[in-house]
């Protein structure tokens, strides 16, 4: 008995410091538990018909089954009623950054929440929106130099986003007063960092200051809505893979070829920081709601091959958006309440086969190294490496409707490879034929 309560003790032990170390320790500069994590977007209004927190709450079951780790809410604020765009508003006109929108439940709902996914094993990261405010925010009021003016000292709104105004990141008191309403959120609801609206909007300057105080009050995950380069110099750590998306989005439609995502990934690297971490997608709530994905841009089976490739190319940090594990084929409506369905989970094990093997390999790391392996039909089937340590993954998916054979033209990479799909030893050298059925694909573990 005596030894069986020692074994507990210690396994409990080395639970508790393996915790810590992954709570506080980086690789990279970036926080290490996002290195083989992925974020799950979760649109709490159109997720449940209640559209609440503790609506939502129930699918956290569901949801750490299928392997997801790290969850994004979108904009959790009050939306303002001045110029409201439909019935319910734009998520990213906030009224105010210090409180919840009541839409969705209480402050004490969403400590609740956070403490409830934190005991799960989730992370938790908030959807923040710095370039502009809604149409009544109060500091309109108590505040209107925070905000960029025209000649007639009125607050300006930028694009057609006519029911937010645009703020002034000339000014330093707005500078710290968003980093602290930041750090509120940190400090008072345990968050574990930021998915940054427009977050070319405010300038380098500001973001390197609040990345720094942020980062020192809490090893937080900072997330840009960008493709630009500029903000992991300035204290990021991912970006967005727009170019890489519209890359497969073609090819998913007969416009490009399987070679065309080498012209992106080698763009990456010419300009990109060495650390640079990229959130790869197939969907996200603006590119459903406005442009029909994923369900259009990449339909039916065409959709399985490059959401294998958003869990496995280099740099990726992998996003999944609420009912693609359904799937829910049909655009989520931006200004309305507009439920979505969930019945049969289709795609959830097809998901959780894909994160696990994330989260067990460490050649699937943001960090871990790779290698274009060369095939007799480049133009459809890519094919690559990913190698860290002693773990080697090798990934060949069939970006065409059409079946295709081929044979690995490189360097001999094993005879004695595992299919993880199939569980069967297949031999990956040079001159041995290959198949892959129409958008198929074959993941590969090589000890």
């Amino acid at each position: 008995m005596l030894k069986i309560l020692k074994s507990l003790f210690f396994s409990c032990l080395i639970f508790i410091c393996n915790n810590s170390f992954a709570q506080n320790s980086t690789i990279d500069g970036h926080p290490a538990w996002i290195m083989q994590g992925n974020i799950y977007e979760v649109n709490v209004r159109q997720y449940t018909p209640e559209g609440t927190f503790k609506a939502f709450e129930k699918s956290l079951p569901r949801l750490r089954e299928m392997g997801v780790q790290t969850l994004w809410f979108m904009p959790i604020n009050p939306i303002s009623q001045t110029d409201r765009k439909g019935a319910l508003g734009s998520y990213y006109a906030v009224a105010n950054y210090n409180t919840i929108n009541p839409e969705y439940g209480t402050m004490n709902d969403w400590k609740a929440l956070v403490k409830h996914c934190h005991d799960m094993g989730f992370r938790v990261i908030i959807d923040w929106v710095p370039n502009h405010t809604g149409a009544d925010n109060y500091w309109l009021t108590t505040h209107p130099d925070f905000y960029v003016q025209d000649s007639t000292g009125n607050a300006v709104s930028q694009f057609d986003w006519t029911d937010t105004r645009k703020l002034n990141y000339h000014n330093p008191v707005l500078e710290d007063t968003m980093i602290q309403c930041m750090k509120f959120w940190i400090d008072s609801t345990n968050i574990d960092g930021f998915r940054c609206d427009y977050a070319v909007g405010p300038t380098k300057e500001f973001w390197t200051k609040c990345a720094r105080i942020l980062k020192a009050d809490k090893n937080v995950f900072m997330l840009a809505e960008t493709d630009s380069s500029w903000l992991l110099d300035a204290g990021f750590d991912a970006v967005y893979t727009w170019p890489e998306f519209n890359v497969m989005k073609n090819i998913a439609a007969g416009k490009s070829n399987a070679l065309a995502l080498d012209s992106v990934l080698n763009n990456v690297d010419a300009t990109f920081p060495k650390n640079a971490l990229l959130m790869y997608f197939t969907s996200n709530h603006d590119e459903n709601s406005w442009n029909k994905a994923d369900y259009g841009t990449m339909p039916g089976a065409s959709h399985a091959p490059f959401a294998v490739l958003t869990q496995t190319l280099p740099r990726s940090i992998p996003e999944i958006y609420s009912g693609q594990e359904e799937p829910f084929l049909d655009s989520i409506s931006f200004f309305y309440k507009d439920t979505i369905t969930f019945h049969n989970y289709t795609r959830a094990k097809f998901y959780s086969t894909l994160l696990y093997l994330r989260k067990e390999h460490a050649a699937l790391a943001a960090n871990a190294s790779f290698k274009k392996i060369k095939t007799t039909n480049d133009d459809a089937v890519y094919a690559f490496e990913r190698m860290n340590g002693n773990d080697k993954i090798v990934v060949i998916v069939n970006l065409s409707d059409t079946a295709k054979s081929f044979s690995i033209e490189d360097t001999d990479i094993s005879s004695n490879a595992i299919n993880i799909l199939t569980q069967k030893k297949e031999k990956l050298i040079n001159n041995v034929p290959l198949h892959l059925d129409a958008w198929g694909y074959s993941i590969y573990s090589i000890k």
